[in-house]
């Protein structure tokens, strides 16, 4: 697959491909994937907001034209009815949303039909705001002052057989519909289509899982948005030895996403693994020479999220490479990476991917541990996770089957004895972001195959 750069007109260029006035702009220069990652790479330029906005609302339009016809109609749905309350939102709507839109307003509620015959899915707003030219407005409160009762008319006027709601003993993205509002729903309803209420968790699973071409087109570049980042941070630029700590280093990150109109899906980490030191030492504890960094940092931009993990080796004086043993680390985590990418098979559950990665790495003599996940329109994304750090036997969660056209952390770490620390055992943590086809698992950006090095003077 061959990717577009720079950012900014990969991304104005996905997002106003469809309108005419821009069909003449020359495509932007491509470059194949790589295996490796680009060392230091510069920092892509920022779309503004509006920019920004024009983005999310064209991919948002084609995915609600496509993805939503096509997963109600393989899962034999006919109605999908989604409900938000303002401050309590609820994860599916939060992606359908229009970019000027920041949250539900009172009481959102969606309505999805699919009158059948090849015929367009209606999509309707059952509430008091708009939200742009997405959704056909369906309710006049000055008419009908009942909104639950609107819903009920449009339900009975198209008199659905499946009618799914997003409820779920497993899926946190599948159980948006609180009990209030399941109570007030079916009030409305007369009992016929109470009796054909339907779980809308693999609806949901499915639609925040998909990735669309569109959206592949600008993922690349948002990974190297972070990548660019990561760099900074794990530099002189950011770091003195004897000096920084392993927080200041986190709070750097936080005060150059703000400086950046960015946002952090999670408080950036960095750890220091050091000779004699056990475990990870973290917050106020100063980066000496000879450390070796950890750092997982991750963005959300444009709604999609990126989630990543590198390592670096801060140089003693002297010293122009790390030591063998922490090179042999990172590339025996590289070969854990191998054995989890070669065993993707669209129809797998994560259960399965995890067990046979496992055996892969364990019989290289490799001492694997594998938490991968999908990510997308969450940093732990909607979809089937490949192990937990804490359970490396499989869990109720990984039962669900891997789909193509997906995006993934590839998120694990093998632990190695480093000679040089007089035999310690050191975690070498790594992920990265990528893309399963169907067939082959693309990294989006690149992965880390050298340790990054940090000069002490």
């Amino acid at each position: 697959m061959l990717l577009r750069f720079p950012i900014r007109a990969a991304l104005l260029c996905a997002a106003l491909a469809a309108s005419p006035s821009h069909a003449q702009d020359a495509a932007p220069p491509q470059i194949a994937m790589s295996d490796s990652e680009q060392a230091a790479p510069d920092m892509p330029e920022l779309l503004s907001m509006r920019e920004r906005a024009e983005v999310i609302d064209r991919i948002l339009a084609k995915r609600l034209d496509t993805v939503v016809p096509q997963i109600m109609r393989e899962e034999g749905i006919d109605m999908w009815v989604l409900m938000a309350r303002e401050y309590f939102e609820e994860p599916v709507i939060a992606t359908m949303l229009d970019g000027q839109s920041m949250s539900a307003r009172r009481r959102t509620i969606l309505v999805f039909y699919d009158p059948g015959e090849g015929q367009p899915v209606e999509r309707l707003t059952v509430s008091r705001y708009g939200l742009g030219d997405l959704f056909e407005a369906a309710w006049e409160p000055g008419t009908q002052p009942d909104q639950w009762q609107a819903v009920a008319d449009i339900v009975t006027e198209r008199d659905p057989q499946k009618i799914a709601i997003n409820f779920s003993d497993l899926s946190v993205f599948g159980d948006g519909m609180t009990l209030s509002q399941y109570r007030l729903m079916s009030a409305a309803l007369p009992q016929t289509f109470r009796d054909r209420i339907v779980s809308g968790e693999t609806l949901a699973t499915r639609w925040l899982e998909h990735r669309i071409p569109e959206e592949m087109e600008i993922y690349p570049g948002i990974v190297r948005i972070a990548h660019a980042l990561i760099a900074r941070a794990f530099s002189r630029e950011v770091i003195t030895p004897g000096s920084t700590t392993a927080a200041d280093v986190e709070w750097w990150y936080r005060d150059t996403l703000a400086s950046l109109g960015l946002t952090p899906w999670f408080h950036p980490s960095v750890g220091i693994q050091r000779e004699g030191a056990e475990g990870m030492l973290r917050g106020d504890t100063v980066i000496q020479p000879g450390d070796l960094l950890w750092t997982d940092f991750g963005i959300t931009y444009l709604r999609l999220n990126t989630d990543t993990q590198h390592l670096a080796y801060v140089l003693k004086p002297g010293e122009t490479s790390a030591p063998q043993g922490l090179t042999d680390g990172l590339a025996a985590t590289n070969r854990v990476q191998d054995a989890l990418l070669e065993s993707f098979e669209t129809g797998l559950s994560g259960n399965e991917i995890l067990s046979r990665a496992r055996a892969k790495a364990i019989a290289q003599g490799l001492m694997p541990s594998i938490y991968s996940h999908p990510i997308g329109y969450h940093g732990h994304g909607a979809g089937t996770p490949i192990g937990f750090w804490d359970n490396q036997n499989g869990d109720p969660r990984g039962e669900y089957a891997l789909r193509p056209d997906t995006a993934w952390s590839i998120e694990l770490t093998s632990y190695n004895e480093v000679p040089e620390w007089g035999g310690q055992t050191v975690d070498f943590r790594s992920e990265e972001d990528a893309w399963f086809d169907g067939e082959k698992v693309r990294l989006l950006d690149g992965r880390q195959t050298k340790l990054t090095l940090i000069p002490s003077e």
